[in-house]
């Protein structure tokens, strides 16, 4: 099999998390502007795709989407748009922490590899996180799928990343969590895929060339 020099990672559930739940966020926001809870952080979620647009950034989004949740629960769409604006107060993107094994693997990666982060996110929110894992100057390339490039599964992100660090496709991983974007987007670029997933009882479709159950196997480097 081709030898890998470049490792591409997904940022979001794979590298690292948000310290404070969602959840919490969300409960504080309501709080702030003194309105009782009508909608959840799963719901937020569910329907937070209907409101995305190529290039938009993460806080208009937002306010779309609980705008629209607000005036579905009978209230005034303003309180929507105020109840976004206190989530974003309440939410400090760089409060994030690297995934169990995550640190070890990237500093394992960063001495034998090229290495480069192929994000869908708002570069704003992004570079952010980056920053508070003490990244954002460590990584060759950063791209954020949906501003730099179409979002992943497109193959673009992954062509922008490899062109960038000047590394053939055959060369290459992508580590993600997600089947639908990550082993997706990898395939589709003719890169080979790593999907953290930890349910050993999924059958994945896709499938991917490796499959690891938490970030300490990928300093393992199952490509080998």
């Amino acid at each position: 099999m081709t030898a890998v020099d470049a490792v591409l990672f997904d940022l979001d559930d794979t590298l690292c998390e948000y310290r404070r739940p969602a959840g919490d966020v969300l409960g504080a926001a309501f709080a702030q502007v003194g309105v009782e809870p009508c909608f959840t952080v799963e719901d937020y979620y569910r329907r937070f795709g209907e409101f995305v647009r190529p290039g938009d950034d993460i806080r208009d989004v937002r306010r779309r989407c609980f705008s629209t949740l607000i005036e579905e629960s009978g209230l005034d769409v303003d309180l929507g748009r105020a109840i976004a604006e206190a989530y974003e107060s309440e939410r400090d993107q760089t409060n994030v922490r690297f995934l169990p094994g995550a640190e070890a693997a990237f500093e394992r990666m960063i001495d034998h590899y090229h290495v480069g982060i192929v994000t869908n996110g708002d570069p704003w929110m992004q570079s952010q996180k980056l920053a508070g894992l003490g990244l954002d100057d460590r990584v060759e390339t950063v791209v954020h799928g949906g501003h730099d490039a179409p979002y992943k599964p497109d193959p673009e992100p992954f062509d922008e990343a490899l062109d960038a660090l000047g590394v053939g496709h055959e060369r290459a991983v992508h580590v993600g969590n997600s089947l639908e974007s990550d082993v997706a987007g990898a395939h589709n670029a003719g890169v080979r895929s790593v999907w953290l997933k930890g349910d050993s009882e999924i059958d994945p479709d896709p499938v991917p060339d490796y499959r690891v159950e938490s970030m300490h196997d990928v300093a393992e480097e199952p490509w080998t």
